[in-house]
């Protein structure tokens, strides 16, 4: 792959690349690092391009680079220890998943953590879903007034939600409970849910809230 600086000229004026922090090859591959080390769903080139400042062509270019990286490649013939992790593309974007070789690891370190009590945010969100299913995480902090997005990732590696497709308008992943949710409640089907006034105070209205709200 060709080592030539990406074209940082070509930035929108008020990027944060002709700020001066995106100054190098390496400063724009730590970037878009730091951003996919943050996303909860494949972002698109076109929106990585956008936070740096620079044409999707080259993003692209620096995320199979990094990708190869990732994967022991160094560039000059050599190689390098495999990360633990991957970046992937897929669903129209790029994500950071954890290396498939070491899922067992992994998956033992998540069931381990479900010992742990649900926080008050990780039921109320919880809440919300069960309720409002299937949702996206976008209607949810809506609804909650907060931002839901690593309470989400904690009731996904419970194994209590679940993704269920994307929403046809806006194209964000939509959660909904499991059958892993329904066993740990003791019920047949979300039908059985009870009231939810009388055990989360700050959700009475929930039945209130409806598309138009987002």
């Amino acid at each position: 792959m060709p080592e030539h600086t990406p074209a940082l000229d070509s930035a929108a004026p008020d990027s944060a690349a002709s700020a001066g922090l995106l100054d190098s090859r390496d400063s724009v591959r730590a970037a878009l690092e730091a951003v996919l080390m943050v996303v909860d769903e494949p972002v698109s080139e076109e929106a990585l391009a956008a936070v740096v400042g620079l044409p999707a062509l080259t993003v692209r270019e620096l995320l199979h680079e990094l990708a190869r990286e990732y994967d022991g490649y160094t560039g000059k013939g050599d190689t390098a220890p495999v990360r633990g992790f991957e970046l992937r593309q897929l669903a129209g974007g790029w994500r950071v998943y954890s290396r498939a070789a070491y899922a067992e690891i992994v998956s033992a370190f998540v069931v381990d953590g479900q010992t742990a009590r649900l926080t008050q945010a990780a039921l109320e969100t919880l809440a919300v879903i069960a309720y409002r299913q299937p949702v996206s995480r976008a209607r949810v902090s809506a609804i909650r007034g907060v931002n839901v997005d690593s309470v989400v990732r904690t009731l996904v590696q419970r194994g209590l939600i679940e993704e269920v497709g994307t929403d046809p308008v806006s194209g964000a992943f939509l959660y909904r409970t499991t059958a892993y949710f329904l066993e740990r409640l003791g019920m047949e089907n979300v039908d059985e849910l009870p009231q939810i006034a009388p055990h989360l105070p700050g959700l009475e209205n929930l039945q209130d809230f409806d598309d138009s709200h987002f």
